[in-house]
């Protein structure tokens, strides 16, 4: 062979080896309609996967060219959106919700009471009967004493704790065991409410208040934690959920999880926000430093403070007095060192800090001592702080999220739960500066949004379709309350997929169907982009892949 033609067989094999091979895939999904929410590539009607992540994205015609011999998924024409990520939740408390008396529905005392009689019924012998969730926001004028409840239960002690914790509700029995009396005291930031003319304890337990009873609660054992953490996860995918960022995170809470991931009974990725309030729990993860797991399932990065309570039981921390109770500013529940303290050291650790701050003047102090850490230490690489909730805001103070790049996590179904009571609280003109999604988006933030479950439902398309209409499931009130503050459908969208990855730290990882990312997808009865505001509630999730693998079946699960 002569050495031209050598030259030309060598030249020949060494480009063959530069050409860039094409992608593998394990599965490919045909004939969807696929939104991507990359901006590059917003629609496609194909994908394929190869170990749980995206490798392309494209059309069906290419797809089956490219991988003629891959096993293929048709979903003849459904929609796809990548997995849903909610930025805040309760993912122990969902448990014990299934596993607890549910009173989410209930109108009236006497109707929980009811409920109550008939699990003491079944109950053993002074075992205690817990429930959860009646609204505490809606009860607020009219608070139920104990005398109904103690009369259903006698002997078993009562403990029912409010729709979003930030209330409970004992029976004498439990307020026995928890030494409770006239002359209790109030505890530092909780309050103990009263008969006017007694001076009895009613019952009703606010804020910290709540401990002097849940300390005589056996605390639940890890078999326990486990089995409402497993509970919680497969209701979640269900819904088309495939991560969540769980709020105040226990160590007997961190064993679970890392169990049931070990087991392969953990269908959900978990971003863990450490329980700030736990000095001890603080303290140990603060000499290890951050756990960012490589397979993106429990990753261990941040701590939950509160800095105040709820809005509906009047806790929240105002600059000025509530309106329908001029006596009253609301409740700090962490000082300004506290926060301050706790997010210089976190900073100087890699650990990101998401506060709880309902009220304007909660919002304030945790904004002024965010600012505060970030100038001790400049050298905190994209700390990314978090507020949780964000919900009431001074004026003066929405620009200075963009300019602190502090994160705004909302809910959207907050606004439509308490739009028939919080102007009350508020007046007119405060109001203006709640639920104020659009006029921070407006400041260049970016916007996480999530359900806060269980106190609201975590269906994403309630939330989604809250923001997009702030109205109720039932169109009211018409045009929307506050309708100026409404998001568009890509704003909410967003807010549930990238902005939500960006919240914690993974927007390179998930949030979009990509080349690269996980492949967290789910497929739904109707396309999103083309419905009716109303007719959004009623999508429901048919398929919930995680990392590719089917993780729900709606036809599996009829």
């Amino acid at each position: 062979m002569n050495s031209g033609l050598i030259f030309v067989i060598l030249a020949g094999l060494t480009a063959f080896d530069r050409a860039p091979a094409k992608p593998s895939a394990d599965l490919i999904i045909l004939n969807a309609h696929i939104v991507t929410m990359d901006v590059k590539h917003p629609t496609a009607t194909a994908t394929g996967i190869q170990g749980g992540r995206i490798v392309w994205v494209g059309e069906t015609a290419e797809a089956r060219e490219r991988f003629p011999e891959t096993r293929a998924m048709d979903l003849h024409g459904a929609a796809v959106l990548p997995g849903i990520i909610d930025a805040h939740t309760h993912l122990v408390e969902l448990g014990k919700s299934l596993l607890r008396l549910n009173l989410k529905d209930v109108a009236t005392a006497q109707e929980a009471v009811e409920r109550v009689k008939q699990r003491v019924s079944s109950a053993a012998p002074n075992a205690w009967i817990l429930g959860w969730g009646w609204d505490e926001g809606r009860w607020a004028s009219h608070y139920p004493d104990n005398q109904a409840l103690s009369a259903a239960s006698p002997d078993n002690p009562v403990y029912l704790v409010g729709l979003h914790t930030f209330a409970a509700w004992a029976n004498k029995r439990a307020l026995q065991l928890a030494g409770i009396t006239k002359d209790t005291k109030d505890p530092a930031n909780g309050r103990i409410l009263r008969d006017a003319k007694s001076g009895e304890p009613t019952g009703v337990l606010l804020n910290h208040a709540q401990d002097l009873v849940e300390k005589q609660i056996p605390p639940m054992t890890l078999e326990q934690t486990r089995q409402a953490l497993e509970l919680a996860a497969h209701e979640c995918i269900r819904y088309g959920l495939t991560s969540v960022h769980e709020a105040k995170v226990s160590s007997i809470e961190v064993d679970a999880f890392r169990e049931l991931i070990r087991e392969n009974r953990m269908p959900l990725r978990v971003y863990a926000m450490l329980d700030g309030a736990d000095t001890s729990l603080v303290s140990q993860w603060l000499q290890r430093g951050p756990e960012i797991d490589p397979n993106h399932q429990l990753t261990i990065r941040a701590f939950k403070l509160f800095a105040d309570g709820a809005l509906g039981s009047r806790g929240a921390a105002l600059l000025a007095p509530y309106s329908d109770a001029p006596q009253s500013r609301g409740t700090f529940t962490t000082t300004q060192p506290e926060v301050y303290d706790l997010t210089r050291k976190s900073l100087q650790r890699g650990f990101q800090v998401c506060t709880h701050a309902i009220g304007d003047a909660a919002n304030r102090m945790v904004l002024d001592a965010y600012a505060r850490a970030l100038s001790a230490v400049p050298q905190a690489h994209d700390p990314r702080l978090r507020i949780e909730h964000a919900q009431v805001l001074s004026p003066e103070d929405m620009p200075r999220f963009a300019k602190l790049r502090i994160i705004p996590s909302m809910q959207p179904v907050h606004a439509t739960s308490d739009m028939g009571w919080a102007e009350q609280r508020l007046g007119p003109q405060r109001i203006t500066g709640a639920y104020a999604w659009r006029s921070l988006l407006q400041t260049g933030v970016h916007l996480p949004l999530s359900s806060d479950f269980p106190g609201e439902t975590l269906n994403p398309f309630y939330g989604i379709y809250a923001a997009i209409t702030r109205q109720d499931p039932q169109g009211n009130p018409p045009g929307g309350w506050l309708p100026e503050q409404r998001l568009t459908l890509e704003e909410a969208l967003r807010g549930y997929t990238v902005e939500a990855a960006y919240a914690e730290f993974e927007e390179q990882a998930k949030g979009s169907i990509e080349p690269g990312k996980l492949a967290d997808f789910i497929v739904i009865s109707q396309d999103i982009k083309n419905l009716p505001a109303k007719e959004i509630l009623a999508i429901q999730v048919l398929k919930t892949f995680v990392g590719g693998k089917l993780v729900y079946d709606a036809d599996a699960n009829r």
